[in-house]
């Protein structure tokens, strides 16, 4: 028996996905971000194919380790900011479960 796609998680049937409306502000800032890491993992890549010093590649790196872990946390705090009180709001304490395997994820 097929269940509805709620909108929860990727549909089985037609693979489509929640949606989550961003402000543009947010867009831009994860946007410019993600664009830096990718220069840097570029550079990183480069770094390599030089056959760069292993403590140099090291530590560009943890330096995109934690541009990505700093990403990370805006878009936390904006799923908390909007996402979760929405839903907690319309008293799904379901999210609840949600928000803990995400800050599993990143501890």
């Amino acid at each position: 028996m097929e269940t509805e796609f709620d909108g929860t998680a990727a549909c089985p049937r037609c693979g489509a996905h929640k949606h989550t409306p961003r402000s543009p502000e947010l867009k831009a800032s994860v946007t410019r971000r993600i664009n830096r890491a990718v220069g840097q993992l570029n550079g990183i890549r480069q770094m390599v194919e030089e056959d760069r010093y292993c403590g140099d590649v090291l530590t560009q790196l943890a330096a995109v380790e934690s541009a990505v872990k700093a990403i990370s946390r805006e878009v936390m705090r904006d799923h908390l900011e909007t996402c979760v009180v929405e839903r907690v709001r319309a008293g799904d304490e379901e999210v609840i479960d949600e928000v803990m395997g995400l800050f599993k994820k990143f501890m």
